[in-house]
């Protein structure tokens, strides 16, 4: 028996069920295929579990500190069971919201593992969704008008390197550990790599990265990397860069892994109790029926339009699985705009300069827009402006004077190109450099937004006055 539709979306995560709530919201029947849990990889093995250890990190941190605030509390002691404890409860808390979401809406979930089927008995063109029911039923049929595929991405590792999920873990096993090692090695300085090298060297473990850039972060300004390298040094986690680890020979033995790797020329080796592998994700494009369709993959992600139709126009592509920024809110909006399109409402697709990153680590990285690197090579003559939170007072009062924020902007018409930001809370803060980038902000305009004082924003608009050479603090 077959179920109609208008719209099936393949995967639950970030992207899925927010395209599934905008699609209720037009009055579309919808659907959801699920294998796993609503919420994906984000509410259970990504963005929310890690950075629910990242406040207890910090906060355990923050305990150990705590006489210089004027507080005697004693030597804290860590309860990691109960780290994971509170972790699992925000996560289940969220996972509950989800649910009632998909009941507000009346969007359909099939627990299941979907597949495309091509041209068949339900349909004259590919998109009949085939739902393996992981109960041993028989699979449903689904028959929609359209279909969206937001499948996500599993962690990458390296050639010739096997995960086990104990010794040798990917990000996903590494929040599932019921205790803390003594040592670890972080393969791989990118977002994910440095928010677990923070993290765990705040809950006292010993922290080698190993970066095959030159720089940690390798993605941001490079005054950011740099200012990174040194807060990790200072939190006494060794980082190494121009590292290429030669992944074929690492060998376990008496309960230590040994990672060797080459640099500069010399063949060396560090090691440890476990090994973290944080070289990117893989879009999960795998035996969901994408032969059955004209659907292209190129470089292993799912080839779309700038509106986020494949091949077949009416199957549509959103996420990590397409590739590009791989970050939640960047899939929310993906799939926002897919939905609006088929419905044939004026989508906005995502615009890559406008979109905030964050680094959740301690200290913060946060950025919107160019690097001054990346300006220059569009061709832009830049100006910058640089601006320290050590003389901005709330940073003094909140006891943190690490980093900096940085303004890159066009020298010819001062607009906006990029802002740059690392210390404290600045993954809260950026959100008004995106703000003035969709405005089309110039860096002046910023800087004559009274910010209001004490606060840690007041790094943006003298960052801002800093272009022109401007600061008044600084």
């Amino acid at each position: 028996m077959s179920k109609d539709y208008d719209l099936v979306i393949l995967g639950a995560g970030t992207g899925g069920y927010v395209a599934a709530i905008r699609a209720a919201q037009l009055g579309i029947k919808v659907a959801i295929v699920e294998k796993g849990k609503l919420g994906g990889t984000c509410l259970h093995n990504g963005c929310i579990p890690s950075k629910a250890l990242l406040r207890s990190a910090e906060v355990f941190q923050t305990v150990k500190k705590s006489a210089d605030f004027g507080v005697t509390a004693g030597e804290p002691v860590l309860d990691f069971s109960q780290v994971q404890k509170r972790k699992e409860g925000i996560v289940e808390q969220l996972y509950k919201g989800v649910q009632h979401l998909m009941k507000k809406g009346k969007i359909d979930v099939f627990k299941g593992h979907g597949r495309i089927l091509g041209p068949s008995i339900f349909s004259p063109s590919p998109g009949t969704i085939s739902v393996e029911n992981l109960d041993g039923t028989d699979n449903e049929m689904l028959v929609p008008k359209n279909v969206l595929i937001a499948t996500g991405s599993h962690p990458k590792t390296l050639p010739g390197l096997e995960l086990n999920g104990t010794t040798i873990m990917s990000s996903d096993d590494a929040l599932k550990l019921e205790s803390l090692p003594q040592s670890i090695t972080i393969i791989g300085g990118g977002v994910i790599g440095i928010e677990w090298a923070s993290m765990l060297s705040d809950f006292g473990v010993e922290v080698t990265v190993l970066e095959y850039a030159s720089h940690v972060l390798p993605l941001e300004d490079e005054d950011i990397s740099k200012e990174m390298k040194r807060a990790l040094k200072k939190k006494k986690i060794t980082v190494i860069t121009d590292a290429k680890v030669l992944s074929g020979e690492v060998e376990e033995q008496d309960g230590q892994v040994t990672v060797p790797y080459e640099h500069k020329g010399e063949t060396k080796a560090v090691t440890s109790e476990k090994v973290l592998v944080s070289v990117g994700r893989a879009a999960n494009v795998d035996d969901i029926g994408l032969q059955n369709t004209d659907i292209q993959v190129e470089n292993g992600y799912i080839a779309v339009n700038e509106h986020y139709q494949t091949k077949e126009s009416h199957i549509y592509a959103i996420g990590d699985v397409i590739g590009g920024l791989q970050l939640a809110h960047v899939a929310s909006h993906e799939g926002i705009a897919a939905v609006e399109h088929m419905n044939g409402q004026d989508a906005h697709p995502v615009d890559a300069d406008m979109v905030a990153k964050c680094t959740y680590s301690s200290p913060e990285v946060a950025n919107v827009g160019l690097t001054e690197k990346a300006a220059k090579e569009k061709g832009y003559e830049v100006k910058t402006g640089t601006f320290p939170f050590k003389a901005i007072g709330k940073a003094l009062v909140y006891g943190d004077t690490t980093g900096f924020v940085k303004f890159v902007s066009d020298a010819k018409t001062d607009d906006l190109l990029g802002v740059h930001m690392i210390g404290p809370h600045v993954t809260d803060m950026i959100s008004e450099a995106a703000l003035a980038k969709v405005l089309d902000a110039a860096h002046w305009e910023v800087a004559e937004t009274i910010h209001p004082h004490p606060s840690l924003s007041e790094a943006i608009g003298e960052a801002a006055l800093a272009v022109d050479g401007k600061a008044i603090h600084g």
